[in-house]
């Protein structure tokens, strides 16, 4: 398994970035805001220099087979989504719909979750602090690579590749 993953952006380009894992280097999708050491709810930036940890993930089995993955992988349903509200007691944690407020649908029309990673980014045991983002994921990027909302977004066979090769143990930091 891989220990450490790390993630560059590309020199004059604060939304693309290099993910760099045993060796190879994989195009990926930032934030709109670049890597940012003060990550807020709602900025569009992807949090700089925090080493996360896979938790587990998602994907989408009317899309596709399971991932290859020690991660505990779910498969995602209509019912499933994310709350993104910093006030509310499930902020940045995982909620079933309907849920009244505001939420991420993790069974997306586009195929950004159609594979997803779930990041420790402000989530437990380090601490939930409110404003500080939710919903930090390894996802699936769209054709040309377009900024994300504060995610890490890989082409489909390399996130496939990376998500057979990490566990809860790897660490991935991204440079600012």
């Amino acid at each position: 398994m891989l220990q450490t993953i790390e993630v560059r952006r590309k020199p004059g380009e604060a939304m693309r970035g290099m993910l760099i894992a045993d060796g190879r280097a994989l195009p990926c999708a930032l934030g709109r805001a670049g890597p940012s050491l003060f990550k807020r709810e709602g900025d569009g930036a992807t949090p700089a220099h925090a080493a996360m940890r896979p938790l587990w993930g998602y994907w989408r089995p009317d899309r596709g087979v399971r991932p290859r993955s020690v991660l505990p992988l779910q498969p995602i349903g209509p019912e499933d989504g994310w709350c993104d509200a910093p006030t509310h007691p499930s902020y940045n944690g995982p909620v079933r719909l309907p849920f009244a407020a505001s939420h991420e649908v993790m069974r997306r029309a586009d195929c950004l979750y159609d594979i997803c990673v779930v990041l420790d980014w402000n989530m437990a045991p380090r601490g939930r602090s409110r404003h500080r983002g939710s919903a930090i994921f390894l996802h699936m990027a769209k054709p040309g690579y377009p900024p994300t909302a504060g995610c890490i977004a890989l082409g489909r066979r390399d996130l496939e590749w990376l998500v057979a090769r990490i566990d809860g143990r790897t660490r991935i930091i991204v440079a600012r």
